[in-house]
């Protein structure tokens, strides 16, 4: 499902930072005093931002952050608060759960850029996800950017600036966050969640210090055992039908946590919208709403298509990860592996083969990313890649 309209709900609460609408933005800063800079000084405001920063690091949080900086005015906590809970009219906000952001989706965004701000100082227009757009989606964007309203500021996020064309990047300012340390990743989750501190620095290395991926992992014990339990198979692959069985098998974890992550809002989705409609829990769906349902159930399927690609994304990231302490291992650098709990089977991989032979199978989960991304066969993808795993050559 995409939406246009609504931010994801923000609670403000006390930080370093000490006020909202900067209470959620942890570990950046020196980004921050710049778009605070921008906020309360025009000369220093850009028309079109582009925050980049690596899976985890905060960029919609900061995003939105920012957009209540511009929209309301200086301490009216109120107006900040709407922005950051998606509910202020002046915040129009488009995110993806499909596999793209849609040209239509696209096209109404930049028709509502040209809204003149209705309670606000500015009118702002957030994009997660920037680096999802197709070229002709992109293009809908260009001459909004170019040309936007006096008082409309554009913020786009996308991981890193090369993700988007050059044609967009030229039109923004880009503003790249910082990277937090592995310790300081595990300090947060700990303050969190009260997880284990052990766990916690586990969690926040083998999530290479994704946030939210290391959140999961320190409260989420299942999803420790099914990381620890892919790489742990991928490492026993020995031929085609090794392959083929492992293939199968990360294929299936990753539907089953889609669908772990994906269900329960399905339901509660459809039992609202069926309770909006006035049908009673149970009954028959009357054919004049059907389609509302039909539409519903499309996003749905759309978003665990990308719950899934999601899914098999960060296998092939955790892959990576090993492979590279592999590499490591092999040029005699033991320290900073990021799967120090699978040392042991990494040394004795890294002894029996080449340095060549470890990069030429992380160059095939490059390939496969490319190749998943082109809408290939998750289990074809991963089964070719796998063959590359047990031969040390492409097939």
């Amino acid at each position: 499902m995409t939406t246009a309209s609504d931010a994801p709900a923000t609670a403000a609460s006390t930080s370093p930072l000490g006020q909202v609408p900067w209470g959620e933005v942890w570990g950046q800063d020196d980004a921050v005093a710049q778009l605070q800079a921008a906020a309360s000084d025009p000369a220093q405001l850009a028309h079109a931002w582009l925050i980049t920063g690596p899976p985890g690091s905060g960029r919609s949080t900061l995003a939105y952050a920012f957009a209540a900086a511009l929209i309301a005015e200086p301490g009216d906590e109120n107006a900040m608060r709407q922005v950051l809970a998606g509910t202020h009219p002046d915040l129009a906000a488009l995110r993806t759960e499909g596999v793209i952001i849609s040209i239509k989706d696209a096209r109404a965004l930049v028709e509502r850029s040209y809204f003149a701000p209705s309670l606000g100082r500015y009118r702002v227009i957030v994009m997660e996800d920037a680096d999802r757009m197709v070229e002709r989606t992109s293009n809908v964007l260009l001459k909004a950017l170019e040309e936007p309203p006096e008082r409309t500021v554009w913020v786009l996020c996308a991981p890193s600036d090369a993700d988007l064309l050059p044609t967009i990047r030229s039109r923004v300012r880009t503003l790249r966050l910082r990277e937090p340390d592995v310790d300081d990743v595990a300090r947060l989750i700990v303050q969190r969640t009260g997880a284990d501190p052990a766990i916690a620095e586990q969690s926040a290395r083998l999530a290479q210090r994704h946030i939210g991926m290391a959140q999961r992992l320190a409260t989420d014990e299942a999803a420790r055992a099914r990381r620890d339990e892919t790489l742990r198979a991928v490492l026993r692959v020995r031929g085609v039908n090794d392959a083929v069985e492992v293939a199968a098998r990360i294929v299936q974890l990753a539907t089953d946590d889609a669908k772990s992550l994906t269900a329960e809002r399905d339901d509660a989705e459809r039992e609202s919208l069926l309770r909006t409609l006035g049908i009673p829990a149970g009954a028959a769906v009357p054919p004049a709403v059907r389609g509302q349902l039909g539409a519903l159930e499309e996003d749905q399927k759309r978003r665990a298509t990308r719950s899934l690609r999601d899914g098999i994304d960060r296998v092939l990231t955790d892959l990576e990860s090993m492979y590279r302490d592999t590499l490591m291992l092999q040029f005699g650098r033991a320290d900073g592996l990021i799967n120090r709990e699978l040392s042991d089977e990494l040394a004795a991989l890294a002894a029996a083969w080449s340095p060549e032979r470890t990069l030429t199978v992380l160059d095939q989960i490059s390939v496969t990313r490319t190749n998943l991304e082109g809408n290939a066969a998750p289990a074809l993808a991963l089964e070719s890649m796998l063959i590359t795993v047990a031969s040390g050559r492409t097939p």
